[in-house]
């Protein structure tokens, strides 16, 4: 394994029935790093989020901090989920559970610390995704979508992970709710020197967080780099991407585009 590898793939391939997922994976996921994800709607992606949260067999290997997940013993594997968290699409957040409840859970099932220590570190995380606590008791149906993604966010962060799993982060948000949500995020990788995997179809949350981006097509990683470099990758999928999403700020054509991003790499 790579020695900066906190996640790595080798000659991975998914299959459902018939139908062939993924094609011969392999990828390295570096230590710090935003390292994101794109493709097709149905061609794999949020997969391949679960076979590196062990969550889907494979044939190949998958590694997480230098370990087969593989045939991993059940106990051990259990200890190394609390090294990561993961923030679902839609939040996830139990309907029935208050906010406050919703975040103490992933504590509470350690079964290891006082209830008054549970509480000190909830408000904590709360405190660090910016919900106040004013909003502890309220229930996930009384949230705006902004404020449910930072509450299942400061869920993810309970077990304070090294590793983070973002599956769409802005899906649903406006542009306002969806640039504070980046603004955070970034801020949360260098206070808490995170490690983030995300899904994402959002060009503007692309812009912001990734480092690199990998490109699932044709059952494929056809190319992974910086998003500079990926947006000029001659494949039809990363054309008809960028193309269609067009980021916010100007509807921006594909040249404009590449002209934003080498802005952002030498800035860089």
């Amino acid at each position: 394994m790579t020695a900066d590898c906190v996640i790595e793939l080798s000659g991975v391939w998914t299959q459902i029935g018939a139908s062939i997922i993924h094609r011969d994976i392999d990828l390295c996921v570096r230590s710090g790093e935003v390292f994101a994800v794109i493709g097709e709607s149905g061609g794999g992606k949020t997969m391949l989020l679960r076979l590196m949260l062990g969550l889907e067999p494979a044939r190949g290997t998958v590694r997480v901090f230098d370990r087969p997940l593989q045939g991993y013993p059940a106990d051990d594997f259990k200890r190394m989920r609390r090294r990561w968290g993961v923030l679902f699409q839609q939040g996830a957040l139990f309907s029935a559970l208050s906010v406050y409840d919703n975040v103490a859970l992933p504590l509470r099932e350690l079964r290891q610390l006082p209830e008054e220590m549970i509480r000190e570190l909830v408000m904590t995380k709360l405190a660090l995704v910016e919900i106040d606590a004013a909003s502890a008791d309220k229930l996930p149906s009384q949230l705006s979508g902004g404020m449910v993604k930072r509450v299942a966010l400061a869920r993810a962060l309970a077990l304070d992970p090294e590793l983070l799993f973002l599956d769409e982060p802005t899906a649903g948000l406006d542009p306002e709710r969806s640039d504070g949500f980046v603004n955070l995020v970034q801020r949360l990788r260098r206070e808490l020197n995170l490690t983030v995997v995300m899904v994402s179809h959002d060009v503007d949350t692309l812009i912001a967080l990734a480092d690199r981006v990998a490109v699932l097509a044709d059952q494929r990683l056809i190319t992974v780099g910086p998003l500079w470099e990926v947006v000029e990758f001659p494949h039809p999928f990363v054309h008809s991407f960028f193309l269609r999403h067009r980021t916010r700020s100007a509807q921006q054509s594909v040249d404009e585009l590449r002209r934003v991003l080498g802005q952002s790499r030498q800035a860089a």
